[in-house]
């Protein structure tokens, strides 16, 4: 089963973009299933029920979240009705909400797609080690998918090992800068650090490189509209073996 992870999508045009070129590269790349972590697809910051529904409809299967999960107070029906689209397993539950993962049923098999999110340096949540333990004691599937939504690349890569031939693959959002450093495990869970980022190229994480300079310059808050111009959609492809689970190859990729 060939598994493509799309890079945080941004605003509207990230959307526009992942919908104009994801169609080819299913095809061409013999793509099964679609995650994107569409934390940030509305215009604004966040998630709304179109930015999340554009998605859905332009070929995306399961919709991921991070730290702008609930910025939008319009989505939170959504989290709660939609079973695929998720959010961090590890806000509390009962307090948020929606869930934070998922099984998608292929008929012939089933994948279960998983949301946490780290805590260095974001918002202090429930033990993300506990939690993945918790959720995996409920899952009877072979293939699983993380997505990891941190900020330290040393938390990514500690959950990795931790993980390492628990899960076929997981891959790290949050920061938009894809990593180099794609691989499989010993024990067969493919890993990337940070997938990267679905918009416009020439900006700073898709906002408009001057107000981001302004903002770091003057120490004032400064309202971040998003960039326009050319963009890229950063994803990568798990082939996994969906009899054993595990990770047969992974390619990483920027679309242009």
């Amino acid at each position: 089963m060939n598994i493509l992870a799309i890079g945080d999508v941004v605003g509207s045009i990230g959307c526009k973009f992942l919908r104009e070129k994801l169609p080819a590269l299913k095809k061409t790349k013999g793509i099964d299933f679609v995650i994107a972590n569409g934390e940030n697809s509305a215009d604004g910051n966040g998630i709304t029920p179109s930015s999340a529904e554009f998605l859905f409809s332009s070929g995306v299967d399961v919709i991921t979240a991070g730290n702008h999960t609930f910025r939008r107070r319009e989505s939170y029906p959504l989290f709660d009705s939609s079973p695929f689209l998720i959010r961090p397993a590890n806000f509390p539950d009962g307090t948020t909400p929606g869930k934070g993962w998922t099984i998608y049923d292929f008929g012939r098999t089933q994948a279960a797609v998983i949301n946490l999110m780290g805590t260095m340096y974001l918002e202090s949540l429930d033990d993300p080690y506990a939690t993945i333990d918790r959720i995996l004691k409920e899952i009877d599937t072979k293939i699983i998918i993380l997505d990891f939504h941190a900020e330290a690349t040393a938390e990514k890569i500690a959950m990795a090992y931790y993980l390492d031939g628990r899960i076929s693959a997981m891959f790290g959002t949050h920061t938009h800068v894809q990593t180099a450093d794609e691989r499989i495990f010993k024990n067969g869970t493919g890993f990337i650090t940070d997938v990267g980022m679905t918009g416009v190229i020439e900006s700073v994480l898709g906002v408009k490189p001057e107000l981001a300079i302004e903002k770091f310059k003057t120490k004032m808050p400064v309202r971040f509209d998003l960039a326009t111009g050319e963009c890229k959609m950063d994803c990568i492809i798990f082939e996994v073996d969906e009899k054993t689970g595990r990770t047969k190859s992974v390619e990483r990729m920027e679309i242009l």
